[in-house]
């Protein structure tokens, strides 16, 4: 098994293990809420949008399928995956990788996945991910700031690796890969489970140039 494989493995369990006691621990998810509020205003009716990472389907693909759009999420966890369907059955859900997804989306959102990756795969997921938009897309990423690469932390019973940026760090990732920015926003969170630290949540809404 190779190392990418491995760590896939590895942190596809641990969601697996996790569940429903995700949503527990995160129980208000503004960033999120508003990053799909900016969508829906700029939005085409029945627009298709892939939600990378999307765990139990909440909000983000709820809030988006139930506004009328075509929502596909895709996450490693087969637990996460069987909780969305079940969460939002107007959705289309899926178990893999970033590296399976084919064809073109109006609108793609990233909210803490790219968290999994070693820091030399996050550029190369920000191409793929711009490859994925049709001209002029839109693409809603989050990331927890921090300066860390494969930092092995505790999540709610769970270990996991995480690499992490800083804000510049990241803006100019996100810029690099062909995405101009159109608003950030910048959160201080704390979340309710003792079994996960307050952390500085950083978004990005960005479109495709």
């Amino acid at each position: 098994m190779t190392k990418w494989a491995e760590r896939e493995r590895r942190h596809a369990a641990a969601f697996d293990a996790i569940g429903v006691r995700y949503d527990e621990a995160f129980p208000h998810k503004e960033g999120q809420l508003a990053a799909g509020g900016w969508l829906l205003d700029q939005l085409a009716p029945s627009s298709s949008i892939l939600d990378l990472g999307c765990g139990t389907g909440l909000p983000t693909a709820a809030q988006l399928a139930g506004a009328g759009h075509r929502v596909t999420g895709l996450d490693l966890s087969a637990e996460m995956v069987r909780l969305a369907r079940e969460n939002v059955p107007e959705g289309e859900f899926h178990q893999g990788d970033l590296r399976d997804v084919k064809g073109q989306y109006d609108a793609i959102v990233a909210f803490f996945v790219l968290l999994m990756l070693p820091l030399a795969q996050i550029p190369e997921s920000l191409a793929l991910i711009h490859g994925l938009l049709r001209p002029g897309g839109l693409f809603c990423l989050s990331m927890v700031e921090a300066d860390l690469e494969e930092f092995p932390i505790s999540f709610l019973g769970q270990e996991l690796l995480v690499s992490c940026l800083l804000r510049d760090e990241l803006r100019a990732a996100v810029e690099a890969a062909g995405f101009a920015v159109e608003a950030e926003n910048v959160l201080s969170y704390a979340p309710s489970s003792t079994q996960a630290v307050p952390e500085i949540q950083l978004f990005y809404h960005c479109r495709r140039v």
